[in-house]
């Protein structure tokens, strides 16, 4: 069964934030994301459990993977170098 695609709040600002571009390649990776099988494309987030962190160019997308409601929440989308700052 596929996973749902879900945004928290913060994301969808996130985005808006972007150059459009950008956001518009990371709308088309994750459209591409392969749901049926998410932990495939992405790789767990060292120390912080749960997370899992996938790429789209210089840029991170950040979710959590959640079995028993079948849904991947994307909680934040930001640069490289800042995306592990957040929290």
């Amino acid at each position: 069964m596929a996973y749902r695609l879900r945004f928290s709040p913060a994301v969808n600002k996130q985005i808006r934030k972007l150059d459009r571009p950008v956001a518009a390649r990371i709308k088309r990776y994750l459209m591409n994301l392969d749901l049926t099988n998410p932990r495939s494309s992405g790789k767990p987030l060292a120390g912080d459990g749960g997370f899992w962190r996938y790429r789209a160019g210089d840029y991170r997308i950040l979710a959590t993977i959640s079995d028993e409601e079948i849904i991947v929440l994307v909680v934040a989308i930001s640069h490289r170098r800042q995306v592990y700052r957040q929290k």
